[in-house]
């Protein structure tokens, strides 16, 4: 091992102890920790372009050095399973002429919704659905990968399905329990995401997930699984539910968007939007706002009466939608997040200052 690589495998291993999210390491800077959403600089001597470039070149895949080579960008894993330490995600890219890196911790446990403080009973039941499109959304950060994983353990714990994951790159590893996971990451086992996309298709699942809805491609494909009687799990990058269902609509042009109404609410499950909130005793906790696509939240989306959703969730919490002001109520009223940091983290401070009053005001205006 060299000398480069020790230097950087004690700086992840004081990220670990440390509890950090996230390495950024800039050349000729001292690392950075994302220590529960802040940046905190490391106690050490600046990076040389030279130790980040060296410690790219020699980790990286040999599938993937070419990407590095051409691209001046790559994204692989970095296994320190060895020193129980786990895996990171790894961005190696250029900015301004030099090499930096961002190292994401990935845990190789998939969490339980316990683990996550997330409260399970929406989240079993959309497990239980036999086909159709569930999308965990929120911004670059905010624990989507966590929250699918959750969603698959316990899949794998309690039911016999055959679950396919396209990742780049995977993320966590799971083992078979009572289902069987075939994990494929693009640049290894597929060369790309629309040909491996394709092949899932013909490997009998019962149970896809695609590591990210990134383009018309992808979605396409998802919708014919959903429509041909399999469950896709999928991230999208979105703030809200009204957010995630308009941006479904952008892969399409404007002639084809009537058309895909009636279809996109025929596959759509659901949506999780998530946002992490600092945690009172340390940590970062998961907030979301679930949205749950039954017979009035189909004819909303068929009409494109986007601006209506807010108000169909807050109408639907029977059937397992629910705002983020409630998630945030639930979890402030528990004792998991501050008053403040709860109000600071809501879309509507005010309508939840007065939640925690015992003032619940109906949306209304809806009629099925």
């Amino acid at each position: 091992m060299s000398e480069t690589t020790e230097l950087f495998n004690s700086l992840l291993q004081l990220a670990v102890d440390n509890g950090a999210s996230d390495i950024h390491i800039k050349s000729d800077k001292p690392a950075f920790l994302r220590l529960h959403g802040s940046l905190e600089p490391v106690d050490m001597d600046s990076l040389k372009p030279e130790q980040v470039k060296d410690f790219i070149e020699s980790t990286v895949p040999e599938q993937f050095f070419e990407d590095w080579q051409t691209n001046m960008q790559v994204d692989y894993c970095y296994d320190l399973n060895d020193l129980n330490l786990g895996r990171f995600r790894v961005n190696g890219f250029y900015q301004r002429g030099l090499p930096s890196i961002v190292f994401r911790h990935v845990k190789d446990q998939p969490p339980s919704f316990e683990d996550l403080n997330h409260d399970p009973k929406v989240f079993k039941d959309l497990a239980k659905s036999h086909n159709g499109i569930v999308l965990v959304c929120g911004p670059t950060g905010s624990g989507k990968s966590s929250t699918l994983a959750a969603l698959l353990q316990y899949i794998n714990d309690n039911f016999d399905k055959h679950i396919v994951t396209l990742e780049d790159p995977i993320e966590f590893n799971y083992t078979d329990n009572k289902s069987i996971f075939n994990q494929r990451e693009v640049g290894i086992d597929s060369p790309s995401f629309s040909l491996g996309l394709k092949a899932v298709l013909r490997q009998d699942p019962d149970i896809i997930l695609i590591g990210e809805m990134r383009d018309r491609d992808t979605f396409e494909t998802a919708l014919h699984a959903a429509e041909t009687g399999h469950l896709v799990f999928g991230t999208l990058h979105a703030g809200n539910a009204q957010q995630a269902v308009q941006r479904l609509f952008e892969f399409f042009p404007v002639d084809q968007q009537p058309i895909m109404r009636r279809q996109i609410a025929g596959a759509l499950r659901a949506t999780i939007t998530q946002k992490l909130v600092p945690g009172m005793e340390g940590g970062r906790i998961p907030a979301v706002e679930i949205f749950v696509v039954d017979k009035l939240a189909e004819s909303v989306i068929e009409e494109g009466a986007f601006e209506k959703i807010p108000a169909v969730i807050d109408s639907g919490e029977d059937g397992g939608s629910k705002s983020f002001n409630k998630d945030l109520y639930r979890l402030i009223k528990s004792g998991m997040i501050s008053k403040a940091d709860g109000l600071n983290a809501s879309p509507n401070p005010k309508a939840l200052e007065m939640n925690l009053k015992g003032i619940f005001l109906s949306t209304g205006g809806l009629v099925g």
